[in-house]
């Protein structure tokens, strides 16, 4: 079984900076419009979401040699109204421009894709445990 390991600092009330073992970082920020400077934890959630499944669906259109002209996937969360708001709803819109791919085939990969391959989306379904620690100066 392996384990990744993410670190999330806080810079200001509103902005946090998360980074992996290798150093790489994403900002992340809680701020409305005209404010806003990078993506929110939910919107994270929805990128890592399109990420996963988009590699995966698009890794399965080329070793079926088919010619990708463009792809994208447009994803909107629903949020429940209450505290906490989480997602009630995911629909991601795979777009694929190809002149030689067919309709059902993509269709076949996109649910590969996202049913099967996709660990953010496995993950959603997962046990999360916690615990807490303080720490003095």
């Amino acid at each position: 079984m392996s384990k990744r390991n993410v670190t999330v600092r806080m810079k200001a009330d509103y902005e946090y900076e998360a980074s992996n073992l290798q150093g790489n970082k994403v900002d992340i920020d809680m701020y409305d419009a005209p404010n806003k400077k990078a993506q929110s934890p939910m919107d994270l959630l929805l990128s890592a979401l399109g990420g996963c499944s988009a590699v995966d669906a698009v890794i399965m259109m080329k070793k079926k040699r088919k010619t990708i002209n463009d792809f994208y996937i447009e994803l909107e969360g629903t949020r429940n109204d209450g505290v906490p708001a989480y997602y009630t709803h995911i629909h991601l819109k795979f777009v694929l421009v190809s002149p030689d791919a067919k309709e059902e085939e993509f269709a076949k990969v996109v649910a590969l894709s996202v049913d099967k391959y996709c660990s953010v989306a496995s993950s959603l379904k997962s046990e999360i445990t916690y615990s807490s620690e303080v720490r003095k100066p």
